[in-house]
Formats: C-alpha cells, structure tokens, sequence
C-alpha cells in the first residue's frame, strides 16, 4: 500500500491573502475613517492650540523682525536651533501647516456623513409610541370621560404650540423638537472650517510688513520701502494699496514720580497721509488704534530715537547727514544701539557703531531714564571696507569690521566719538569729522492687509452660536396614547424622552398632562424615576 505525502503548504500566491492580511483598499478605508472620526479632530484641534503657543511665546519674524535678531542675540546656543525648527515663523512652517490641513480634511471628513445623517432625520417622522409608555423613566397615565378623539385632538394643538413636530398614527401621538441640538454641532464644524479658511485666504492673498519712519520722514506702500516685508503666496506687488504717509510728530507722556518713575504711556504718532488719488489726510495713530487705508490696517507697535549725524570724510566733504534709528535695548531706559555706515566717504569708507544715552548720568553704558533729557551719543569709529559692494546682503544694525581699521588716539589709546547735541569731533589720522546735530524719534509702523478676517470673524461668530445650540437645545420626543376601556372611561397615558440626558421632564410633564386634562378626571399616576430599567424598556420596546 502505497502513503501518500502531503506537500506542505507555502506562502499564499496570487491573488490569495492570508488571515488578517489588509488589501491596499481596505487598509486606505481604515485610514480614511481614522483621520474624519471626531476623535482624530479633536486631537488635531488640541495639538493646533498646543503648536500656536511658541508663535505667542517666541519672536515671529513677520511680527517683529528686530525682536528676532535681538532674541538670536541673546540665545546664541538656542537660535540656531529654534531657527531649524522654523519657530520664528511658526504659522508658515511645514510642521503647523501639515496639522492645519489635516484638520481641515478631518472635519470634511465629519461633517459630510454627519449632514446626510442629520437631513435624513430632518425629513424621517418622529417614531411610534412604544408599546408600554409607563416604562419610560418620564411617564404619566390618568383616566377621563372624554372620548379618545377629543384627548388626541387637543395633544396634538398642545404640541403643535410647542413647536413639536407632530404625527398622530392609530390611538396614539408621537411628537419630537430639538432639532436644531445637531444643527448647532454641525454649526460649530463648519465654523472651525470657516476661521481655517478664513486665515488661510489671508496668508495666500494678504501681505505683512514693518518700517521704521523718523519723524518728518515719509513712507510710500512699495516692497522696497519696507524694511522687513512678507507677502502672501498669491500676493503680488500692483496688489498693494497705493498710499503714502509721513510722520509729523511723535508724543509720549513720561511718568517723573511713582513707582513707575521713568516709564512711558499715551504714545500717539501724528500722521498726514495720501491715498490713491493724492486726496491728503491726517489722522492720530494710537497703540491697538490702527488706521485703515483701504485694505491696509496701519499699526503702531514700537518707538525709539534716531540721532541726526553729519559725518565728513577726509576730504572735508559731507559723505553722510541725517537721522539714523538706534534700536532700544531695554525698554524702561532707552539705552540703544546703532550702526552708521558711509559707503560715499573717501578715500577711505567710515563705520560708527556704538550707543545712545537719551539721559546721561555719567554711566558711559546706561542712560537715567528714557526721555531725551540729557542725550549723549557714544561710539567707536572705522574705517576700511565696508563690504557691502561684494553683493553678500548686510543688515543695517550690524557692522562687519573684518576688513575695517579701529580707530584710536596718537599712541595707541581708545578713541570713542562721545557727543552731545550741537558738538563735533575729528576723527583721527585726519579721516573725516562726526557732528551730533540732535535728535529725532522714531516709529516703528506694521503694516497688513488680511482679506479673511472678517471670514474668520464671522467663523467665529458661528461657532459661538453653534455651541450654544449644541449646549442648551434639548431634543425632547414626547408620546400620548389615548384608548377606551372596558367600563368606558380612556385611558391616557403620557410619556416623555430627554434626548440629551441631561435633565428629566417631570416638571415639563406635569405641566403638559395638567393642560392636556379633562373636566372628568378620575385617576392620575405619574413615574419620573424609572431609571435605568423605563430606559432599557425604551429600547426593548422600539
């Protein structure tokens, strides 16, 4: 007798899976019902909220280009990692706009079915009276000479006022409101939408952008005029609202006494502008008091001083004259820092960097307060190359000395231009003269055009109302059944659900079966703790 010997079975081949194994399809499917579940959303809101926090703890570059490198400046271990991880421009980094979009698809993804669920019950009938109404945990029943008709008839005029949606079938009523509970969460998804597109419109199409104008100096709204300028994906230069302004003055009221002694408050910058048709304006611009130039909102968000200089070169001609912003320090004393660069002098180039003192008090590094009471300007001169013709972009608050001379006195001593108002130095080995004319304050202007606000505004806006649809509707079904019995009375019994779970209708049914009532009432019996027991019976019996 011959054995037979099976051949093992190997791998599954073709078409054939093993148990358990997913196929691309289902294993996209799964995906799909991962991302647009609310739990997914919800996660995806949280981490949204949680990865804005560094954009409001952290400098962001297109808010404050100047607080960035002030920042870099003082965290020279942590800049150039916060850098890589794009936290200085934390709302265009890849990482905030992977979860931005994600959210957006999760939400498609949960309002979609969600509407279709809700139109369906929009347009179904409320559904039948169980078959035992005492059951429910809200439930009444009393006995009356009036025909079933006449207690029918008046349920459902009592319904019907309100605002139930009423359906009489055979001895019984059937009525339901609420509806608008799950309006108010599809509300609140479609409003989240709405503020994503919103700011969304507003990075694409909008621009941001910051400038620094002394007083008397003017601005047009062109990129180049900026000092630091963002524009939208989509943004293009003609976009841009043709304007001009110019900054007349700038007020401050120092405090002298307290315990804010030496503080400043009420910071208005006088403005004259002109629009697109040169139709000239004027207008005060106060902080979180923007003005509004068409599409284009105009911020006050910084101040300092700007020394007016006049550097001559070894030639005696004046190669630099004018205001030149000194960049705050610290905010409580004004002590700034600045760089005056002279590409023109000749035959050698002139660099200044050093501070300004708005009072003086006899500390070469710290000035008593930050009014300009006694300024002193103090700084240390160069001259060489300056580098800015190799084409490598400079920033006009720093100075590259590495191909620059420091100047110092015959012998070897430190020379510093030290000025007050009015006064003059040589600089030495015959290099040119520095006169400190005065001084002159400065504004530091934001600049934006945000064509989604008011969608995100109005998002906002529906998400509120859609939450509070959400929280206090209360979907209601209500059931009265009506029959006659065998010594003749009808039997009513009332029946109420609370949809919501977070009240009983005992108050409520007490007040509709009263209404509802006749003259010839001869027995009521009411349940309002049925509990877990009338709830299952609910189900059992639907």
């Amino acid at each position: 007798m011959s054995s037979v010997r099976e051949k093992p079975q190997g791998p599954a081949q073709g078409n054939e899976r093993l148990p358990g194994e997913l196929t691309l399809r289902e294993l996209l499917r799964w995906t799909w019902r991962q991302l647009t579940s609310m739990r997914t959303a919800l996660v995806l809101l949280f981490l949204l909220a949680l990865a804005a926090i560094p954009g409001s703890v952290i400098p962001q570059t297109s808010v404050d280009d100047f607080a960035v490198k002030q920042w870099k400046a003082d965290h020279t271990r942590l800049g150039p990692i916060y850098a890589k991880l794009g936290m200085f421009e934390v709302f265009s980094s890849p990482w905030f706009s992977a979860i931005y979009l994600l959210l957006a698809v999760s939400l498609v993804g949960c309002i979609l079915p969600r509407t279709r669920v809700y139109w369906r019950a929009l347009r179904a009938a409320p559904p039948t009276a169980p078959r035992n109404l005492t059951r429910l945990p809200d439930s009444a029943a009393f006995a009356t000479e009036e025909a079933p008709e006449v207690v029918l008839d008046r349920a459902r005029a009592l319904l019907r006022k309100k605002r139930y949606r009423v359906v009489a079938g055979g001895d019984a009523v059937a009525a339901e409101r609420g509806y608008l509970r799950e309006a108010g969460n599809l509300l609140f998804h479609i409003a989240v939408l709405v503020v994503l597109a919103g700011f969304a419109i507003g990075s694409l199409w909008g621009y941001k952008g910051g400038v620094i104008i002394a007083e008397g100096s003017q601005f047009s709204n062109t990129p180049t005029q900026y000092d630091d300028f963002t524009p939208g994906k989509l943004t293009k230069a003609s976009e841009l609202d043709p304007f001009r302004l110019q900054l007349d003055r700038f007020d401050i009221q120092w405090l002298f006494d307290g315990p804010r002694k030496g503080m400043a408050r009420k910071f208005v910058a006088g403005l004259t502008w002109w629009d697109s048709d040169g139709t000239k304006r004027t207008d005060d611009l106060k902080v979180n008091h923007p003005l509004s130039i068409g599409g284009t909102d105009v911020f006050l968000i910084g101040h300092g001083y700007a020394p007016v200089l006049t550097v001559r070169d070894a030639e005696g001609n004046v190669a630099y004259s004018g205001p030149t912003p000194f960049l705050p320090q610290e905010q409580r004393n004004f002590t700034s820092f600045g760089v005056v660069k002279v590409p023109d002098a000749k035959p050698k180039q002139i660099g200044l960097q050093g501070l300004f003192l708005p009072t003086y008090n006899g500390d070469p590094l710290n000035s008593a307060m930050g009014k300009d009471l006694n300024p002193l300007i103090t700084m240390q001169a160069y001259v060489g190359d300056l580098g800015i013709n190799g084409g490598v972009p400079q920033s006009i608050y720093s100075l590259d000395t590495s191909k620059m001379k420091l100047l110092a006195k015959p012998g070897g001593k430190m020379f510093r231009v030290d000025l007050k108002p009015g006064q003059s130095v040589d600089l030495p080995g015959g290099n040119g003269s520095v006169t400190f004319e005065g001084v002159k304050p400065w504004v530091r202007l934001e600049i934006a055009k945000k064509p989604g606000t008011w969608l995100a505004l109005s998002g906002a806006i529906m998400a509120l109302l859609g939450l509070c649809g959400s929280l206090y509707v209360r979907p209601r079904r209500l059931w009265v059944r009506a029959v006659r019995s065998a010594d003749g009375e009808t039997l009513v019994e009332v029946a109420g659900l609370d949809r919501s779970a977070r009240s009983d209708l005992t108050d409520d049914l007490t007040a509709f079966v009263a209404a509802l009532q006749g003259a010839a009432t001869t027995d009521i019996t009411t349940n309002g703790s049925a509990g877990a027991a009338g709830a299952a019976g609910v189900q059992e019996d639907q």
